[in-house]
């Protein structure tokens, strides 16, 4: 009878032992997927997103149709979260609000993504590819990981009890300026609703960016000037070099460390005897570093008598003056002023197009030192200088509890997170002028804008917590 009872007394342990091996397992498991919904976990939703070719290209007419706001909508309305399609100037932005009282925070990410150049893509750039803990396609680093992580959250917080409102937005333009971001700002300033606290869900590294440099877009213009000269006829080319950070994105270009392939260009129109015949090459856009340009040009000297253009030879020479200028900024940033020349057209005039990142709003302080530049070396230029007016630089104190708390969190999350400034410029610079505390941040990744755009796997599974955690908090 002993031994039946101590063999009875065996199974029904090993029983209950099953039984809590089972329900650990399953614990375990509700950790590690804590971010699915109905079978879509941030990384299958980030897949449905880079499925949709939200490029921003105003050159070549394109931009992000309905159908991606359309699946965000329709996505957080299955998870009982109410939100609408806002419209302007034929650009989207899903917007909504969670929560009763006064708004406390806002969340803001963008689905819209830039250019790409298929032919230096590994994969294809609309199919989220993953290899190991990579996970390739256009935007998702910037900003479509931070697009499903954001929304995650908020399906996660639409059930819980907030102390305030939690306003969201995910728009359609940011690549081109971001007039969206912008009328959001003034839509919530007019009806009274500015958050004390903005999460700009557009960073990346996971790290709190509490400055970003004011974007300013400059255009210098002058006429072909076609005279006949003597030499032989060459073609040279030249090639972007990033050895450290692999990325096209402009205000991350790092003279010293980065070769551009413009100032590479213009550095060897100036120390040799050459007259440009013509330039071509991978131009993207504005705030997109060239992979390559070339230049067709006479070396001077004995051989067939050859139509140059003495105009776009100018216009070249300048830009090693013109990326050197002494731009004086308002703040300190440690990316310091970044002059880059990304694009060059053809339009009955030869159109070089320079990306200026500072910590200023002065508009006229760059005016003035870019004339001065372009007086001197090609007097007969004409000069456009582009800034939205109503846009500030973010400059937020480390100090402050928005950061605080990011970083708290941040650490309780494995993440070893120290305040950061960031290279480029976001949508938060619509919100600090009105004094809203703002921070960037988002997961690790690399190549932002340039080919084989990565986001690592496990970062962006830890966002959506992250920017759970960070409504209650705040």
């Amino acid at each position: 009878m002993k031994t039946k009872g101590l063999e009875l007394a065996k199974i029904q342990f090993l029983a209950l032992d099953v039984q809590y091996r089972t329900l650990l397992d399953k614990l375990k498991t509700s950790q590690v997927n804590h971010n699915q919904v109905g079978g879509m976990d941030v990384v299958s939703l980030l897949s449905e997103l880079v499925s949709f070719e939200t490029v921003n290209d105003p050159v070549k007419g394109m931009k992000p149709s309905k159908d991606c706001p359309k699946f965000i909508k329709d996505t957080l309305d299955s998870w009982g979260i109410e939100s609408e399609i806002i419209e302007k100037d034929g650009y989207y932005a899903v917007y909504g609000e969670i929560g009763d009282g006064s708004p406390k925070v806002l969340f803001m990410a963008h689905f819209d993504v830039v250019p790409v150049n298929p032919e230096e893509w590994k994969t294809d750039p609309f199919k989220l590819t993953i290899e190991g803990d990579r996970a390739y396609g256009r935007g998702s680093a910037d900003d479509k990981g931070n697009v499903a992580s954001l929304m995650l959250a908020l399906r996660d917080l639409v059930n819980e009890k907030l102390d305030g409102k939690v306003i969201f937005a995910f728009t359609g333009d940011e690549e081109i300026g971001g007039n969206m971001a912008m009328h959001i700002a003034e839509k919530l300033r007019d009806e009274g609703k500015l958050p004390t606290y903005m999460v700009n869900a557009d960073g990346i590294g996971m790290k709190p960016i509490i400055r970003r440099r004011k974007g300013f877009s400059v255009e210098i213009r002058v006429k072909p000037e076609k005279t006949k000269a003597k030499g032989i006829v060459r073609e040279r080319k030249f090639y972007v070099k990033t050895p450290v950070v692999e990325t096209r994105h402009a205000a991350y270009f790092l003279p010293g460390v980065d070769t551009h392939p413009m100032i590479a260009l213009s550095q060897f129109v100036r120390n040799f005897n050459v007259l440009a015949i013509s330039l071509e090459g991978k131009f993207l856009k504005g705030n997109v570093v060239p992979s390559e340009v070339t230049l067709r040009y006479l070396d001077l000297g004995e051989g067939q008598e050859v139509e140059v253009d003495l105009g776009l030879t100018r216009l070249l020479r300048s830009i090693v003056p013109l990326v050197r200028a002494p731009i004086k900024p308002e703040k300190y940033s440690d990316y310091g002023v970044s002059i880059t020349p990304n694009v060059y057209s053809f339009e009955g005039h030869h159109v070089i197009k320079l990306d200026i990142r500072a910590m200023s709003n002065s508009k006229e302080e760059i005016e003035r030192t870019i004339q001065e530049i372009v007086e001197f070396n090609v007097p007969e230029a004409e000069v456009d200088i582009r800034t939205n007016e109503k846009a500030g630089y973010l400059f937020t104190d480390p100090q402050d509890r928005i950061v605080r708390v990011t970083i708290d969190i941040l650490r309780e999350l494995g993440e070893d997170a120290e305040p950061m400034e960031g290279p480029g410029a976001s949508d938060s610079r619509y919100f600090t002028p009105y004094g809203v505390k703002a921070i960037d941040i988002g997961p690790k990744g690399g190549n932002i804008h340039g080919p084989n755009e990565y986001v690592e796997i496990n970062s962006l599974k830890k966002m959506p917590m992250l920017y759970k955690r960070l409504a209650m908090e705040l």
